[in-house]
């Protein structure tokens, strides 16, 4: 991780949107939800986080909106939880916290239409928002026209004042939204994974050894079609690591895909170099192809 180049693209993202709300869900994408709620808290009021079981080690000054509904309200009453059709307020009969109003988008994932808002209200519950989740396909001014149309058609209609949380919209086209409401955008990818030179994901090469055609080899004893060296590198399943879409190798070396004898295991990948290639040693690093939202990271390197 080089820091200073990550740390100056996450201020110019913040500095350039008004009403930012951070998500920091999941596994911190690849970088660790309490790091990137402790930055947010230098520069925004409010963070997102995936759903009621991410709530702890927060920062005290920071409010969590709780993106995914749930049907186990928590026992406190600080965090903003959202609330997509009527059995999610039902779920919420005695909490008497703040919601985030899920309108439905193309989508059809969470959301139902403004007429929640009321039904919200009479459950007791302090409706502080609504939320729009458009999908990634599509412009950014299909997401824009989208929200718009959310907000503005149908038989019920939203208050004025009520705010306008949305997201999958980049910075231009969100400040181009019309300014007779008040929105505010959630961003996570953009924000923490938008300047990739400044991450690099790599894992351990813990072992290597030569093997002769004709040879077995993994836990399925799989057949080895010619002379060369298995490579076991410190990284599996238990990390996240997975064959791409297509059945590819995630690893590179000497900016070469390494072939997987199998497919990866708890700890450890085992890869195969035929003879001739460039081999690694134990105690290198290959390169690994792999989403960081999708990763277990063991080890961050602050460069």
């Amino acid at each position: 991780m080089r820091t200073a180049i990550w740390r100056s693209h996450v201020a110019q993202v913040a500095a350039g949107v008004e009403g930012l709300i951070p998500v920091v869900k999941g596994n911190g994408y690849g970088l660790g939800r309490f790091r990137l709620a402790k930055l947010a808290a230098e520069f925004c009021d409010t963070v997102a986080v995936g759903t009621v079981h991410e709530l702890e080690d927060l920062p005290t000054e920071l409010t969590a909106v709780v993106l995914t509904p749930t049907l186990s309200p928590p026992t406190s009453t600080s965090p903003i939880l959202t609330v997509g059709n009527e059995q999610h307020i039902d779920a919420l009969a005695g909490w008497r916290g703040r919601v985030t109003v899920k309108l439905t988008s193309a989508m059809q994932r969470y959301g139902r239409g403004p007429e929640l808002i009321d039904q919200a209200r009479r459950a007791g519950l302090d409706v502080v928002s609504v939320s729009i989740h458009p999908s990634l396909t599509g412009s950014m001014n299909d997401h824009r026209d989208e929200i718009i149309a959310a907000v503005t058609s149908g038989p019920s209609t939203i208050d004025d004042d009520l705010p306008i949380w949305v997201s999958h919209l980049d910075a231009a086209t969100y400040a181009s939204l019309p300014s007779t409401r008040q929105y505010r955008l959630r961003l996570g990818t953009v924000l923490w994974h938008g300047d990739k030179s400044a991450l690099h994901l790599t894992a351990d090469v813990l072992d290597v050894r030569t093997v002769s055609a004709g040879s077995n080899a993994g836990y399925r004893l799989t057949p080895i079609g010619s002379d060369g060296s298995l490579i076991m590198i410190g990284a599996g399943t238990a990390q996240g690591v997975a064959t791409l879409p297509d059945g590819r190798s995630p690893f590179h070396y000497d900016r070469t895909r390494l072939a997987l004898l199998e497919p990866p295991h708890m700890h450890t990948s085992m890869a195969f170099v035929p003879s001739g290639q460039s081999v690694p040693t134990i105690g290198d690093r290959v390169d690994l192809q792999r989403p960081l939202h999708m990763i277990s990271v063991d080890e961050y390197e602050w460069l």
